[in-house]
């Protein structure tokens, strides 16, 4: 079995893989006070939960943005699996060429979405929005040329910025609304989060792929925690939640 991590800002979401078969996913709160002693013991409890046996995992893939993080996870899986994971890292192999001015910036949540994408639409154009703590675009050519993207506050974050810089505007539940207009502040808010995020995805895809793409056929892929409340609207080409530990098996499959 392979165990794949992906370390957020928000949360750990996790994989188990048995050969190609995403057979397990799960997600952890994530906290810079994690020990690797908490941490290993969930990993093996979930583990266990689902009727796995964590002496059968032989690798663990991790990518991370939060860097306080690598640490514990790195001494939890060596201490509770006897495995030193692979780190998705500036300087490991990964199929792309990342044109970024400057590489090592790129979140490797991001370079890991790229790597699934081109392994899953080869030979084909692609942008990844994926819907985290951040809501990130990215720009995939068919020759795997990672050519950039967006970073844009997260509908979370924006709904907690609202609260928290405004008198009278309190958290809501993230959903979408009745309708277009509200008729609540609550209302209100849920819809300017999801029509105005609606209206941003449409809007900066067709602009990506008439600046940057040529106009040629692109697949939109829709990833993250909130993606899927967005599949009604027919935006995604195809909606991939667990695109990152796809692209953190192969990546340790390139760099075996």
């Amino acid at each position: 079995m392979i165990l794949v991590l992906d370390i957020g800002n928000s949360q750990i979401f996790g994989g188990v893989f048995e050969e190609e078969q995403l057979r397990l996913q799960f997600r952890h709160a994530s906290r810079a006070e994690n020990t690797s002693d908490e941490l290993g013991l969930f990993f093996r409890q979930v583990l266990r939960e689902n009727g796995m046996e964590p002496g059968g995992v032989v690798a663990v893939a991790l990518c991370s943005v939060v860097p306080d993080m690598v640490h514990s996870v790195r001494n939890a899986c060596m201490k509770y699996f006897g495995v030193r994971p692979f780190i998705l890292e500036p300087g490991v192999r990964t199929g792309l060429k990342i044109l970024y001015r400057n590489p090592v910036e790129v979140g490797s949540d991001r370079i890991a979405g790229a790597i699934a994408a081109a392994r899953l639409f080869p030979g084909k154009n692609a942008l990844i929005a994926d819907f985290g703590t951040a809501t990130t675009i990215d720009v995939l050519t068919a020759e795997r040329e990672y050519l950039g993207g967006l970073i844009i506050p997260g509908l979370r974050l924006a709904m907690e910025s609202l609260g928290a810089k405004t008198a009278r505007l309190s958290k809501v539940e993230i959903r979408k609304p009745p309708e277009l207009l509200g008729r609540s502040t609550a209302e209100s808010i849920q819809a300017g989060l999801y029509y105005g995020n609606v209206a941003i995805l449409r809007h900066l895809c067709a602009e990506l792929r008439e600046r940057y793409l040529a106009g040629h056929p692109t697949v939109l892929i829709g990833t993250g925690g909130f993606a899927r409340l967005f599949e009604e609207e027919g935006i995604f080409d195809a909606h991939i939640p667990e695109l990152v530990l796809l692209g953190l098996r192969e990546a340790l499959r390139l760099n075996e």
